[in-house]
């Protein structure tokens, strides 16, 4: 499977787990799909008071400078691992 198929398919395996990942896991999936597929973080940060989308905004732009394969790899070890941990 092409590292493409391997991504679109994490991304809809991660819809199937039994339970919420945390929120730091939750963040670096955001961040690590963004990057993997739009690239480096744009527009503005949110303001103090979208406190969700200023935290998106800040994971997403640490990532900055990594390449997008790279992103969809860790993206997809992430997934990986959810699933052993959030499946019954």
């Amino acid at each position: 499977m092409t590292d493409t198929a391997r991504f679109e398919q994490a991304q809809k395996d991660v819809k199937t787990l039994d339970s919420k990942p945390s929120n730091n896991d939750l963040l670096f999936l955001y961040a690590h799909f963004k990057q993997g597929s739009t690239g480096d973080v744009s527009g503005k940060r949110p303001g103090m008071m979208d406190m969700v989308g200023r935290a998106k905004y800040d994971a997403w732009a640490k990532l900055k400078g990594l390449s997008a394969d790279e992103a969809k790899g860790k993206y997809i070890d992430k997934v990986d691992a959810l699933l052993k941990s959030h499946k019954s």
